[in-house]
């Protein structure tokens, strides 16, 4: 967490942080990625067949290359909307007896060349090298998918008795079960946009009981809710009804501006959407009676990202190209996340590659869009511990996207944004965002110990974006400080300052 003192226009910034002072560990669930298919996520993205730069399963070897620097936890698939009219069984067996299918989600034609097994095998692959695999995470089809259809893909995935569906996993070449841990009870069911699109009432009573059927299947499961923003009525409602037969509340927001400050200040409305999220679970523990002894519901934060989708359709592939403002914005984000990493149970960002995502493909090549850089220095170097941090410097007080953030915002939004965290190393990470496209900060630490490393993402200005022709528009520029004196957070830039904790 960071407390925030508001200073004048022409005061020196001060940052406090003390490696000490530990809030809460970071589950690293927070760094986790998502898989849909959609535009050229999976096809074209991470699945290629016949591409020089794909193995001989047909998986994308540079794509898998990058995300393992990103040391991702945890993946989720299918979808996103395309989920609520997915059929798995389409997915697995003989490719050549797959069906094509309408694809209404995205308004496509789902080929069902990438299905279960194939996911498996990319995660399987990617975790080549890893300490702890990296786990799936399965969102169920509540829209046109019944509970029979659900309760046979947990069993085709996690079953180990000679029953129908763990055997014909096993006839399908796949002996062991996946142990998929991880299962959303659907997506954005509340959205009009959605094929069944359900009242809070209808879907909490169906949720309920889906998590009671999946539970005397498989009690080992970790059930999320389909939330909607953490600061809706639909999120007090299914939360009242569902709190204590699930483990997670999945919220979505996806923010976007095209104005530099508004576009960087917009993710802390994700910020009040936890504490938001975080209070409701609390009240519907407090009025269904749930024991202490019961774990608290955490937030599963399963789609964020900056998006905006009159500049980058779902229809045309949603491929954003991305911004230093983007970047900034994605560091924000990040920060949210670890200030409110005691309520975080895992973050997923949105998404993997192609559609809204930090890599773009072509057929002979990689980009490493500008918000790659700071996913890349987080899931690096900002894991472990959140620790108390304090900023005192002047802030915007000025329009906000959404309007509302503006009223919740006490004293506006400071101009350095920050977190800070204690790593399992001892040393303490401070990311520095200046949100200014105007002014450099020079500013006072105090609980900083030289040497200290130096990692500073930025560019030309807030709308330089990295291309195939100049893929180093923006980046990360390493240097040194003593700790001595005064430090100059520039105009536009993301820094993270990083030493060993006295």
């Amino acid at each position: 967490m960071t407390t925030f003192t508001k200073l004048g226009d022409g005061d020196t910034p001060l940052i406090e942080v003390d490696a000490k002072k530990i809030l809460s560990k970071i589950d690293p669930l927070m760094y986790g990625g998502f898989t849909e298919h959609m535009g050229r996520c999976i096809y074209g993205g991470m699945y290629d067949p016949g591409n020089a730069l794909s193995d001989e399963r047909g998986f994308r070897k540079d794509v898998l290359d990058a995300l393992r620097d990103l040391d991702i936890p945890v993946i989720r698939y299918p979808g996103g909307n395309f989920v609520a009219t997915y059929h798995w069984l389409d997915g697995v067996g003989p490719r050549d007896k797959r069906p094509k299918r309408p694809e209404l989600a995205w308004l496509g034609t789902e080929s069902n060349q990438f299905g279960t097994d194939e996911f498996m095998e990319w995660l399987s692959v990617l975790s080549e090298g890893k300490k702890q695999r990296v786990e799936p995470y399965i969102c169920l089809n509540m829209g046109t998918g019944t509970l029979d259809e659900a309760l046979a893909w947990v069993e085709y995935c996690n079953g180990t008795k000679d029953t129908y569906y763990a055997n014909l996993r096993r006839q399908y070449g796949h002996e062991e079960p996946y142990r998929v841990k991880y299962w959303a009870l659907g997506n954005e069911i509340w959205g009009p946009w959605q094929v069944e699109q359900m009242t809070k009432e209808d879907y909490a009573k169906k949720a309920a009981q889906w998590a009671k059927a999946l539970r005397l299947l498989d009690p080992s499961l970790c059930l999320i809710l389909c939330g909607e923003t953490g600061h809706s009525s639909w999120d007090h409602h299914v939360l009242k009804e569902c709190v204590s037969v699930v483990d997670m509340h999945s919220i979505h927001i996806y923010t976007a501006s095209a104005q530099h400050v508004t576009n960087v200040t917009a993710p802390l409305s994700a910020e009040r959407a936890i504490q938001t999220a975080a209070a409701l679970i609390d009240i519907a523990r407090i009025e269904n009676q749930v024991p202490a002894s019961k774990p608290r519901t955490m937030i599963c934060f399963d789609e964020w990202n900056v998006w905006d989708p009159e500049r980058a359709p779902g229809e045309q592939g949603a491929e954003e190209r991305y911004t230093l403002s983007d970047a900034l914005a994605v560091g924000v984000w990040l920060n949210v996340f670890v200030r409110q990493s005691r309520y975080i149970g895992m973050a997923n960002i949105a998404q993997t590659v192609n559609v809204i995502s930090p890599l773009l493909t072509s057929a002979t090549g990689l980009v490493k869009q500008t918000t790659w850089w700071p996913l890349l220095l987080f899931s690096r170097y900002m894991r472990g511990w959140t620790v108390a941090a304090h900023v005192s410097c002047s802030a915007y007080e000025g329009p906000t996207t959404p309007a509302w953030l503006q009223g919740v915002l006490d004293g506006g939004a400071p101009w350095l944004d920050v977190s800070a965290v204690v790593d399992e190393e001892g040393f303490l990470n401070v990311v520095v965002v200046n949100i200014s496209d105007e002014h450099d900060f020079e500013t006072r630490l105090v609980g900083v110990v030289g040497p200290i490393g130096v990692h500073t993402v930025s560019g030309s200005g807030p709308q330089a974006r990295n291309t195939a022709d100049d893929m180093e528009a923006v980046g990360v520029r390493e240097s040194s400080w003593d700790g001595e004196g005064s430090f100059v957070f520039g105009k536009h830039s993301l820094t993270l300052l990083r030493w060993k904790a006295a």
